[in-house]
């Protein structure tokens, strides 16, 4: 099994084994002032990504796809030299949410090498993953929680902000 087959493996354990005292973290934090949570998730946010660099992992572009916007579609089909509408039939899919999403895990953009083919045109959920350092994080604290078993920064935010 690769490193990071194993990494994803042991993430969503650990992951899945913090998410009650997860659960109980986030909802102490909804009762606190939003200013405040948001300055924490922000603080931990900028810690946690100076040690980890995202190209070592791209679990979140491997696993789960981001809500692709008709804004981003027009982004992709500039950058690719395609019509919107060859972009959407050869990549994605309408899913239950009748949201566009890739058609395939992982991300056809994806390299070997973790880069993305299109990163500089990414759709925006791409772009704002993992969403820790996002104005208003109470409100994405449901996100937060399911990202936590993807992204191992966001599982790290948790942790350090369980000892704050």
């Amino acid at each position: 099994m690769s490193n990071t087959k194993n990494l994803r493996l042991h993430l969503k354990q650990l992951a899945g084994n913090a998410e009650s005292d997860n659960k109980n973290l986030l909802k102490q934090l909804k009762r606190r002032p939003s200013s405040e949570v948001d300055a924490l998730f922000q603080g931990l946010h900028d810690e946690v990504f100076e040690a980890i660099n995202c190209l070592d992992c791209a679990n979140c572009c491997s696993t789960i796809s981001p809500i692709i916007t008709d804004r981003d579609i027009d982004r992709m089909a500039k950058v690719l030299r395609m019509k919107p509408s060859e972009v959407v039939a050869k990549y994605l899919r309408i899913d239950e949410d009748n949201d566009y999403v890739y058609r395939n895990h992982p991300c056809p953009f994806l390299g070997a090498d973790n880069y993305c083919s299109i990163y500089e045109e990414r759709p925006k959920a791409c772009r704002e993953y993992p969403h820790t350092d996002r104005r208003k994080a109470q409100q994405l604290f449901s996100l937060t929680l399911k990202n936590a078993k993807v992204c191992p920064a966001v599982y790290l935010i948790l942790e350090r902000a369980k000892n704050k």
